[in-house]
């Protein structure tokens, strides 16, 4: 009988026992992080019971808030002005809008293709290029679009459709592959959104100018509001 293997075992038999022990004398991972969690609160209930910590930090918030409204406010005023006098372009480019369930163009949609229309019969472009492809319902937002210049008065021969576009960037990508990176444009959107959509289109086109169409204040207070973190985010992300 082999006497030498219990020897050999036991190192590795020791080994195991004291893995196990600890095992057993180590919490579970998820009190640890219930341990972080209440150290963290507690830090922040004692910095909170300072007034003069509590009151930098409402402040902060306060100043932000205002920063933001401010910002959203100003975005909208922004875009409400019109072009330069006198000023001439190779195309006016209407971004698209969501289209309703029965086919037809949104509020947001209907007004700023009769923006571009009333554009187009004062001479600024001989060209309106109408973006959007199809979102949740068709047509595409181009061709719903269309259909609202074409009853204001805009020619079928000056109509340019652009229907593979989902975004502002794409709006103006696919714009550009349609009139070429050295045309001069007048887009038109809500005037919260003309600010991003021309430093959008400012990257594809030689020269760019932005035209408002207005919706009613509790439309323009709600667009405006998230046009702000939009302006963030492609601002964050070198869009712009």
């Amino acid at each position: 009988m082999d006497t030498k293997a219990p020897a050999i075992a036991r190192p590795w038999g020791r080994w195991i026992q004291r893995r196990r022990m600890l095992r057993r004398l180590t919490p579970p991972r998820w009190m640890l992080w219930l341990r972080d969690a209440r150290l963290h609160d507690a830090w922040l209930r004692r910095v909170w019971r300072r007034p003069a910590t509590r009151r930098r930090i409402l402040l902060t918030i306060t100043a932000l808030g205002v920063a933001y409204v401010a910002t959203a406010a100003w975005l909208d005023r922004r875009g409400q002005r019109d072009a330069p006098a006198g000023a001439r372009y190779d195309a006016i480019v209407v971004l698209g809008c969501r289209v309703r369930a029965d086919g037809t163009a949104s509020p947001s949609l209907r007004r700023r293709a009769e923006l571009a229309a009333r554009l187009y019969a004062d001479g600024l472009a001989p060209r309106v290029v109408l973006t959007g492809g199809v979102g949740t319902y068709p047509p595409s937002e181009a061709r719903a679009a269309a259909e609202i210049a074409r009853r204001a008065g805009v020619p079928e021969d000056a109509i340019v459709l652009e229907e593979r576009s989902t975004s502002t960037e794409e709006n103006a990508r696919e714009a550009a592959a349609q009139l070429g990176a050295g045309a001069r444009v007048l887009v038109v959107s809500d005037a919260y959104h003309v600010t991003r959509a021309a430093r959008v289109f400012g990257r594809h086109f030689a020269e760019v100018d932005g035209a408002g169409a207005l919706g009613p204040p509790s439309q323009r207070v709600r667009g405006a509001l998230r046009e702000v973190a939009a302006l963030l985010i492609y601002g964050a992300l070198g869009r712009l």
